[in-house]
Order: C-alpha cells, then sequence, then structure tokens
C-alpha cells in the first residue's frame, strides 16, 4: 500500500506541475486561462466537493444546517481577508486596476492547502480499500493538472513575478504528496473532513465568482472567454462521472 500511495502521489505531483507549466506558457492569453479556470472552480464545488459533503451527512447524520454554516464561513473569512487586510483602501473607479500580490498568495496557499488534502484523500482511499484509493487517485491527478493551472492564474493575476509563481506551484505540487504521507500516521474523522469541505467549498466559491471570473471578463469579454468557463465546468464534471 506504502509504494501505491507514493506512486500515485509523484504522479499528482508531476499533473499539477505540468498545469502550471502550460499556464506559464499561455500567460499572454492570461483572460482566457482565468475563464476557463473559473469554470472548472464551479465545476469542483459542484460535481466534487457538494456530492462528498452530500455523501458524508447521509451516512453519517451530519447536521446540515452546520455544514452550510462552514461553507458560508469559508465564503466570507477570504472576503474580509482580502477587503480588510489585503487590499489598501481605493477610490472604487481605481480597484479594478490596483492589484495585489497578496492575494494572490493567500489563493495560492489556500489552493496549496486543498491540494494537501488531495494527498490526505489519496491516502485514506487506501485506507478503506485499494479499489477506492485508486478511484481517488485518479479524480485527484486528473483535477489537480486545473490546480497548478489556478495557482498560476491566481498568482499572474495579481500581479505576482513570475518566479514567484513557479515557487507557489512547486508548493501546490509537493503538497499532495506530503499530504499522502500523513496519512502512513493519522486517521481524518468524517466530521472534520465534512466541514473542512464546506469551508473550502465557500472560499472557491469566492474566488470563482468573486475574483476570477470579474478579472477575466475586465478587459476582453468574449463568447470563446464564456465558451471556455462553460468547458471548464463540464470538463471537471466529465471527471468526477467517470472517476
Amino acid at each position: 500500500m506504502l509504494i501505491q500511495i507514493l506512486g500515485f502521489a509523484i504522479i499528482t505531483f508531476i499533473s499539477t506541475f505540468l498545469g502550471g507549466i502550460l499556464a506559464l506558457k499561455l500567460k499572454d492569453k492570461l483572460h482566457l486561462i482565468m475563464g476557463f479556470a473559473a469554470g472548472v472552480i464551479l465545476g469542483v464545488v459542484c460535481f466534487d466537493i457538494f456530492p462528498e459533503i452530500i455523501t458524508q451527512i447521509n451516512q453519517y447524520g451530519f447536521n446540515s444546517r452546520q455544514i452550510m454554516i462552514a461553507l458560508v464561513a469559508g465564503f466570507l473569512i477570504f472576503h474580509i481577508l482580502e477587503k480588510t487586510i489585503l487590499i489598501h483602501h481605493n477610490h472604487e473607479e481605481e480597484y479594478a486596476q490596483h492589484k495585489h500580490p497578496q492575494v494572490g498568495i493567500l489563493s495560492a496557499l489556500a489552493l496549496a492547502g486543498h491540494s494537501f488534502m488531495d494527498g490526505v484523500g489519496i491516502g485514506l482511499g487506501f485506507q478503506v480499500s485499494q479499489s477506492i484509493g485508486i478511484l481517488v487517485a485518479i479524480a485527484v491527478i486528473s483535477h489537480d493538472f486545473t490546480d497548478g493551472m489556478n495557482t498560476v492564474s491566481l498568482m499572474l493575476s495579481h500581479k505576482n513575478t513570475e518566479k514567484k509563481t513557479i515557487a507557489f506551484l512547486l508548493l501546490d505540487a509537493v503538497a499532495p504528496f506530503l499530504g499522502a504521507i500523513t496519512t502512513l500516521f493519522f486517521t481524518l474523522s468524517p466530521w472534520a473532513l465534512t466541514i473542512y469541505l464546506a469551508g473550502f467549498a465557500g472560499f472557491l466559491l469566492y474566488i470563482g465568482a468573486s475574483d476570477i471570473l470579474p478579472e477575466a471578463h475586465s478587459q476582453n469579454s468574449s463568447p470563446k472567454l464564456i465558451g471556455l468557463t462553460i468547458l471548464g465546468a463540464l470538463l471537471v464534471f466529465l471527471i468526477s462521472y467517470l472517476a
């Protein structure tokens, strides 16, 4: 089991890193990548995280209201951080052009945290059974490619340097490997996992709907951009369905 967990974790590292490198190569078309990334984020929330939350609620009888409180808290916490700590006070008309690298860094760190939990998911899946572990690993490897793209998109859109962007891409790529290793030493309770998933879903909804998508359309809105957003959501649906 150890060899399988580490093997899939290494493949996840490669998948995440390749996704980020692709985004770097296409940074002159960043608005298109961001439109696609927004669709991917919506798809991850609706077709990956929400179904898992529902499964946990049905299986263990958790209080759904408490789970939704965690989701709203995740949304509002990032909103508060962005508006009161990371963003200087500006005139409203200046805000669209006034970017802050700290916002991209915070977003990238949160995505790295999610990638860490992806690795935890692989390890916990193998704790249940080999077949479940393999299915979880396939899903993680597939959508972590887009996690790498999302990390690069968020860093570059908030005016971070390419060198710093690559550093955070490496952090995001190595996070699943570290997460998978930790499962050799502990087990995560279903309640803690569900609360985490709900809070992270709220965070993703915020950066997708309030940050990435508006920025993608801020200077060059087009039918192609809208189509890429839809494509991103459909891609995650297909991956989740097949996995």
